[in-house]
């Protein structure tokens, strides 16, 4: 059987935020692509564009979050 891993840790002030949410998602990419657009929505990057905010968190390209805004399973009524 294969341990679950939990998300990448990132500034204090996102996990803490992020951590009253973390019953929405049910696999850790979810957590960390909610995790990583909220630090890139306060980061100092000029353009808050999806290949802008991926970059800024180290992430290899913006798949990722696309996939979390268009084809994840949550709802937005539950982030209400």
């Amino acid at each position: 059987m294969v341990k679950p891993r939990h998300p990448q840790m990132t500034v204090k002030c996102v996990d803490t935020y992020c951590e009253l949410y973390r019953d929405l998602f049910v696999e850790v990419r979810p957590d960390e692509a909610f995790k990583y657009l909220h630090l890139g929505i306060i980061s100092d990057i000029k353009r808050k564009t999806l290949p802008a905010i991926a970059k800024s968190v180290g992430l290899k390209n913006e798949q990722g979050l696309l996939h979390f805004l268009t084809e994840s399973p949550w709802k937005a009524e539950e982030l209400e």
